[in-house]
């Protein structure tokens, strides 16, 4: 008798030490691609935004690995230094970080991949990029009638852009009269990359109908390079719906849509999946996906954009 009066005293005795271990977010390291890119500064501020929150005082470091994959091993090294809790991540390379996010792991930290999954996070938050990259090219696809001459501008290669590409691929596989003319150039995920490449391009190809560029700063420098060399009627798509886009698909560019992600949402909900799992609340899925939504000169007056703390 006497020792089944004590299991609910053991068990009360576990649970206090299990609320009294519960863990505050104290300081959350952030390591971006690139952080020239206005949509990785969004997530960077939405990731600020949603600790600050839960804890007013939270340290905050915000870094830019500018796709490097040895500045962001030093980065996870110092996030792990300075014992942050959590560790948001963009992947420079999915499979080769696995290792600097073990270490990390092994030191206590929650890893939560952003934007691009990585080998070995507690959790992945992104959005449905084949579903973005279908988007635009079967947006492509229908300007086109089904027939013509079309680039993918491809570009780092991490998970979000091998997504986007295979997306487009599989919108463009149900038009046999498209011609894919290059599918393996790396825009670099910058405008400037976007430029060069589409100078590239333009040199080589007398005929371009189309072209789908794996993020919006490389497709602002490709109608760019298609204005600095006067060639016209390129129907350009892309993937972010970010600001500089909007201000595209209400001019005279030959941008003509773009799938739009949310990276104000997406590091919030990242933060608060870190944060449930800091306390030991896993998330009901492993990859939390973000629905995309296609923007085109039709739509983008009623497009509110990014969202944030306005």
């Amino acid at each position: 008798m006497k020792l089944t009066r004590m299991f609910p005293v053991i068990a009360l005795a576990a649970l206090m030490s299990h609320v009294v271990e519960a863990r505050e977010l104290k300081a959350l390291g952030i390591s971006m691609g690139s952080l020239g890119n206005p949509y990785f500064v969004t997530l960077a501020d939405g990731a600020t935004a949603r600790a600050k929150a839960l804890n007013p005082n939270v340290k905050v470091t915000s870094v830019s690995a500018d796709y490097d994959l040895s500045k962001q091993f030093s980065q996870i090294d110092n996030f792990i230094s300075s014992k942050v809790d959590l560790i948001l991540i963009n992947a420079v390379d999915p499979s080769a970080m696995a290792s600097a996010i073990k270490k990390a792991r092994d030191a206590g930290i929650v890893v939560v991949a952003v934007d691009v999954d990585a080998k070995g996070v507690n959790a992945t938050v992104q959005t449905d990029n084949v579903e973005a990259g279908k988007l635009a090219c079967q947006y492509l696809v229908d300007k086109l009638s089904g027939k013509g001459n079309v680039i993918i501008q491809n570009g780092p290669q991490v998970t979000a852009v091998t997504d986007r590409v295979k997306g487009c691929k599989a919108a463009l596989a149900g038009a046999p009269d498209i011609k894919v003319l290059s599918d393996d150039q790396d825009g670099k995920g910058s405008r400037e990359g976007g430029l060069n490449v589409m100078q590239g391009y333009l040199t080589r190809f007398p005929k371009i109908d189309g072209l789908f560029a794996i993020n919006d700063p490389q497709a602002i420098g490709s109608d760019l390079a298609a204005k600095q060399l006067k060639r016209s009627g390129i129907i350009i798509t892309s993937v972010d719906g970010a600001p500089d886009i909007e201000n595209a698909l209400k001019t005279e560019s030959q941008i003509q849509a773009s799938a739009s992600q949310d990276p104000w949402a997406m590091a919030q909900t990242a933060v608060n999946v870190g944060n449930d799992i800091l306390n030991d609340k896993a998330p009901a899925e492993a990859v939390t996906l973000l629905t995309p939504k296609l923007i085109t000169r039709d739509n983008v007056a009623t497009y509110s954009g990014w969202s944030s703390k306005h």
